[in-house]
């Protein structure tokens, strides 16, 4: 009796703890988290080769448009060079413009055969040398010194560049001519003398030329105080 109860009780346990199992509720895996946030989109972008790199179709027109434009250029150029001997040719050929020529270089040449002695030449040389060393000065000397009182001018600027490049100019034609027409050039103690006379007259023209220059600027300066007087009053 007892041997049969012990495998009974045990059926019975077994029983009920898989009737205990079955009653529990099911357990399920828990939902995979997914994210919304934005993967951040990059700045830049990849490139190709292709894209980067100039494109030679690109390149091409502007070579040929820059060809072009020296093409035109050099025709136009050409043409006017051109244009301009043909007209030169028209005026040498008027007998017109022949007479009009001689009656301007007639006078000229004769002055300059009554006056083709050394002295002359002398007196040329020696003013060309002062204007030289006047204009020269005047340029440089004297602008600093008109640019340090406050003041400034692009005409006396000119002006004195003016005057410079005609005494170069003049100085250099009137060597050539007493060369050519006079002994002055054969004595040294002519051009020295010229020289000298010439680099002391520059120096007084230019000292005059910078104390006008001063003077003109505190006149204007002078102006300028009395027309601001008279704006406030």
């Amino acid at each position: 009796m007892n041997s049969l109860r012990t495998p009974f009780l045990t059926s019975m346990f077994a029983l009920a703890l898989f009737s205990t199992c079955l009653a529990q509720p099911e357990i399920t895996a828990p939902d995979p988290v997914t994210t919304t946030e934005a993967v951040p989109a990059t700045t830049t972008e990849t490139m190709t080769p292709a894209e980067t790199s100039t494109s030679p179709t690109m390149t091409e027109t502007t070579e040929e448009t820059v060809e072009k434009i020296k093409d035109s250029t050099k025709d136009a150029i050409d043409m006017a060079n051109k244009k301009t001997e043909e007209i030169a040719k028209e005026v040498d050929e008027s007998e017109q413009a022949q007479e009009y020529s001689a009656g301007i270089l007639q006078p000229i040449y004769k002055m300059a055969e009554f006056l083709s002695f050394s002295w002359f030449h002398w007196l040329a040389f020696t003013f060309m040398v002062s204007g030289v060393v006047s204009f020269a000065l005047q340029l440089v000397l004297a602008k600093l010194a008109v640019l340090m009182h406050g003041g400034f001018s692009l005409a006396q600027i000119l002006t004195d560049s003016q005057g410079l490049i005609i005494s170069l100019v003049g100085l250099i034609l009137t060597t050539q001519a007493a060369t050519e027409n006079s002994t002055f050039t054969n004595s040294p103690a002519s051009v020295l003398s010229a020289t000298a006379v010439g680099v002391i007259a520059g120096i007084l023209f230019y000292l005059w030329g910078q104390s006008e220059e001063l003077e003109a600027l505190r006149g204007r300066k002078e102006e300028e105080r009395i027309e601001k007087a008279k704006k406030k009053s």
